[in-house]
């Protein structure tokens, strides 16, 4: 079978050859798509960096904090569009319980982990959100998971235990691994809720819902945290970077990916974060790639990739 795109540049014999302006707009069309997935994989791996070099002066939860309401501010319009949608208590408990498990708490395990360990650290964990999305699946929601994809989730696993059993400068990262790994076993059991319980909602209001309703909830926390020290600039414009780049520009991206190309194909991003977050930590910030977080990242990028085919 041809892509949409290809099929539209293929000329059948006897007819008129297809004009230039199409053939131009199925060239774009080629490009646009691996285009996007690599500056989204370049944006979402930059969080870390992010958050590496915020989380020192602000602290978890006031970093999360400027997070989920910047993200928020962004991704309001997507939500006040579909406002229709989101009426009744009942659909608020849902979106404040879904935007705990999913966003705020995500969030700050994250943001403590990047007080801990390097950038990559925080990335390649995160990368295990696909293989917990499987697990919780199949735990506690019936699902099939088939020989090729518990064999992803033994090796996801596996590279899980060499990436917290590595050092950096001397000091064990193993907690920062465990929190990496709590966060991304959370998006795990929101993906599985945001597919069962706000099935038919717009993917974007959802996301502005889940993220406000998690800074209400949050902002107490970050106001009995906010640091009395002086927040150099370059942690504000990093925390700022965070929310509005990398949380409301981003889900804007990937959620138009999704509507072009489908989730399929648009979860191939998961692929590029880590090697993004490694990637930038290691050229920006001076951090070591060693050998654990390369043998780490291989061993969970490549059950990543087991898992995807299986559920194919």
């Amino acid at each position: 079978m041809r892509s949409p795109e290809l099929a539209a540049t293929v000329t059948p014999t006897g007819s008129t050859p297809a004009p230039a302006a199409a053939v131009e707009a199925s060239a774009r069309a080629g490009w646009r798509t691996p285009l996007e997935l690599t500056v989204l994989g370049a944006i979402w791996g930059g969080s870390f960096l992010f958050m590496r070099v915020a989380a020192k002066d602000f602290g978890a939860l006031p970093l999360v904090e400027m997070r989920l309401g910047l993200g928020a501010l962004i991704l309001l319009p997507f939500l006040w569009k579909a406002r229709e949608s989101f009426r009744g208590a009942r659909i608020w408990a849902k979106l404040a319980l879904i935007g705990v498990i999913n966003s705020a708490v995500p969030f700050a395990l994250f943001a403590w982990a990047a007080q801990r360990a390097p950038a990559g650290v925080g990335a390649i964990t995160n990368s295990m959100a696909v293989l917990f999305t499987a697990l919780v699946g199949f735990l506690f929601f019936g699902e099939k998971i088939g020989a090729q994809r518990a064999i992803a989730l033994l090796a996801g696993f596996a590279g899980v235990v060499v990436l917290a059993s590595g050092k950096t400068a001397g000091a064990s990262i193993g907690w920062a691994v465990a929190a990496g790994c709590a966060a991304a076993f959370l998006y795990g059991i929101g993906a599985n809720l945001v597919r069962r319980q706000l099935t038919g909602l717009p993917a974007a209001a959802v996301a502005a819902a889940t993220l406000g309703t998690s800074a209400l909830l949050t902002l107490p926390f970050a106001i009995a945290s906010w640091p009395a020290h002086a927040i150099p600039a370059k942690s504000w414009l990093s925390a700022t970077m965070l929310g509005v780049l990398c949380t409301g520009v981003a889900f804007v991206m990937y959620y138009r990916l999704i509507q072009r190309i489908g989730a399929g194909r648009a979860v191939a991003v998961t692929y590029l974060v880590p090697l993004f977050g490694v990637a930038w930590g290691w050229m920006l910030l001076d951090e070591p790639l060693t050998l654990t977080m390369l043998v780490a990242g291989a061993l969970i990028l490549g059950s990543v990739a087991m898992s995807q085919r299986a559920g194919k």
